[in-house]
């Protein structure tokens, strides 16, 4: 088990460096391994993850009673909570990342030019990962997986909430590295709390960390974009919206929006404003809302929403621009589908959205118009999700624009070099 480092200051600073020295060193033999190698330790790790089951709960029991002591939210204790099914999840979204293609060494293209020089693009790791993240235990073992495969040394830094639960599941994650032969320094959790280890890797950690991929709330990422001295993943907020078109098939649309709002409240994916189209108010609006009323969310509504729907406080302007994690949506008519697209391009985070249409026309100008990582035509919002998307797991949603968008599984998690074959050539 992870000792936690209680010291703090130029104790800390002493650790970071040490921590980014020995990822530092991983990282070549990781980069050559094998992939038979790569896989054999995906397949212990999660091995070790059942076998330690009992483990994981109790490390966790102790961050949920301390969750409650603090006054977590009820987002947070839901991000933070592990059962046995969750568990069960994380050993196999190892299992189907090491059953992944691995992306190391694909040849992305190739062509000949007219000299006779042959030139390939191929796939390579990144380098030294850093993974900031808040309250979900299970990033540690799906970030530890997806940068193993990739062929990256991975430096996790959990909250401070779920510091138990992350130590027992990087326990599992070294077991199967060593049973595998692999680097123990390929994956290090860092083991205290102390603020100051995320300062020390926005900087860098002395050269020693190629990127940063930080995944918790909007103070957490937005410190990371504002200070982080190496390129940054941004995964900001998931402002996701959910519309419904005059051509929706009303049974379709009350089942999407109850799963999109309802299925688990505080994941990204989750929806966080219903936009219905004006034309259908008198037929889908209010059977919808009852669903999710029905459900236990907490409507939040415009004035014209409110006239036909009286169970619901009046939106704010902060409404359209809040992720709430929570039982509670925001609801908005609009003028057919250039109403919504205006709408969510004005208030989106650019993360997922989603329509819900027969309508192939509207489909296509929703899918066209509106810039964001994520488009989903007929199904839920909450299928943002790298397992869903068949990529075995993911690190996290990125919203940026530059290198990864939207999943980031083993193939974003990848750069690439040129090899150039040639037979003589020189340059004239």
């Amino acid at each position: 088990m992870l000792k936690l480092h209680e010291k703090s200051g130029d104790d800390t600073i002493a650790l970071m460096a040490d921590i980014g020295r020995r990822a530092r060193a991983a990282a070549r033999p990781l980069a050559i391994a094998t992939t038979a190698a790569k896989n054999a330790a995906l397949v212990a790790m999660a091995d070790a993850i059942i076998s330690r089951e009992q483990d994981i709960l109790d490390a966790n029991a102790i961050d949920v009673s301390n969750g409650h002591e603090s006054g977590l939210s009820s987002s947070f204790m839901d991000r933070l909570k592990l059962d046995p099914a969750r568990i069960r999840a994380m050993a196999d979204g190892i299992r189907e990342t090491a059953e992944l293609r691995d992306p190391v060494g694909d040849v992305i293209a190739e062509w000949d030019r007219p000299n006779g020089l042959q030139i390939e693009r191929v796939r390579t790791p990144l380098g030294v990962v850093g993974v900031i993240y808040e309250s979900r235990p299970n990033v540690t073992a799906d970030a530890g997986a997806l940068c193993l495969k990739a062929g990256n040394p991975v430096i996790l830094r959990g909250g401070s909430d779920s510091l138990n639960s992350s130590a027992a599941i990087h326990a599992c994650l070294v077991e199967g590295l060593k049973a595998a032969g692999l680097p123990e320094d390929a994956i290090q959790l860092v083991p205290t709390t102390d603020r100051a280890a995320v300062g020390e890797m926005l900087k860098g950690l002395s050269g020693n960390l190629d990127v940063i991929i930080p995944r918790g709330g909007k103070s957490l990422v937005g410190r990371v974009q504002s200070e982080a001295r190496v390129p940054v993943f941004a995964h900001l907020e998931g402002i996701c919206h959910l519309y419904i078109d005059r051509s929706a098939d009303l049974d379709m649309a009350v089942r999407i929006a109850v799963n999109a709002k309802m299925r688990r409240t505080g994941v990204c994916g989750a929806a966080e404003t219903l936009l219905v189209d004006r034309a259908v108010a008198s037929t889908h609006l209010v059977p919808i809302l009852d669903a999710l009323r029905a459900a236990g969310c907490e409507i939040h509504a415009d004035l014209e929403v409110m006239k036909l729907f009286f169970d619901a406080q009046p939106a704010t302007d902060a409404d359209w621009v809040t992720e709430y994690l929570d039982a509670i949506i925001a609801v908005k008519l609009v003028d057919g589908v250039a109403g919504a697209i205006d709408h969510i391009e004005t208030f989106s985070s650019h993360h997922t959205e989603a329509i819900i249409a027969e309508d192939a026309k509207a489909v296509e100008r929703f899918f066209n118009e509106i810039d964001s990582a994520i488009l989903l035509h007929n199904a839920s919002t909450q299928f943002a999700d790298g397992g869903e998307f068949g990529m075995g797991a993911e690190i996290g949603i990125a919203t940026g624009k530059m290198h990864a968008r939207g999943p980031v599984g083993v193939e974003q998690l990848t750069s690439f070099k040129y090899r150039v074959r040639g037979s003589g050539q020189v340059r004239p």
